[in-house]
């Protein structure tokens, strides 16, 4: 299961989002708690988590300020950020993070379980590509060379389900995928007719105008 971290200083609305969100239907569980930056990174090394949901008003250290920090140090982190301030700056400085999402308070449950089922889709394409590099590691010579016209499909899910990631570009699918930033330039655009910047944009833009319909 994925490990899921609330940060949080208010505990009634670590409460709420335990008792609220079926955690256990997406295939995670929540491994504990944290009321400030500070305390979170104290505990993150024991509780490991795969997703972390902060609060970007805190003591001590806020939110924008645990994102910086735990980023470095956990890369793959997927940080949702929430907060009860509707204000430009604030989400001006989450942009510029690798936060996967911002989060207005109070809460709905059906966009956080929305927002989660988005996340789930990104670890398990991440988690299946990571096996792919470690059980296929034997045929990815044979792969940059040979017939693979999987690759694309793979690529195409994988920018579906991580699109919303700042730092999603060629060269970082590229290493996630174990080939050269060339090769799978030229594979992608053999395969699908597009390149990889296009389908990319086009997925960003399909998003975006689902949720201009949404108003």
């Amino acid at each position: 299961m994925y490990r899921v971290m609330l940060i949080d200083d208010e505990m009634p609305v670590r409460k709420l989002m335990r008792s609220s969100i079926d955690w256990a239907s997406l295939d995670m569980e929540v491994v504990g708690e944290a009321a400030s930056g500070i305390e979170a990174i104290n505990v993150i090394d024991d509780m490991r988590p795969d997703i972390a949901f902060v609060d970007i008003s805190m003591p001590f250290m806020n939110g924008i300020e645990f994102t910086e920090v735990a980023t470095k140090h956990y890369p793959d982190l997927i940080i949702i950020i929430m907060t009860a301030f509707d204000k430009f700056e604030y989400a001006r400085k989450c942009v510029s993070l690798p936060v996967f999402d911002y989060m207005l308070k109070p809460m709905v449950r059906d966009e956080v379980t929305e927002t989660l089922q988005r996340v789930k889709a990104r670890l398990d394409a991440r988690l299946g590509d990571r096996n792919s590099l470690v059980f296929g590691s034997a045929d990815a010579a044979d792969d940059q060379s040979g017939d693979d016209a999987s690759v694309s499909d793979r690529i195409m899910r994988y920018i579906e389900a991580n699109y919303t990631d700042s730092c999603l570009n060629l060269t970082s699918v590229a290493q996630q995928f174990g080939f050269s930033s060339s090769y799978l330039s030229r594979k992608f655009k053999q395969e699908t007719g597009r390149n990889f910047l296009e389908y990319l944009t086009e997925c960003r833009m399909k998003k975006a105008i689902e949720l201009a319909e949404k108003n």
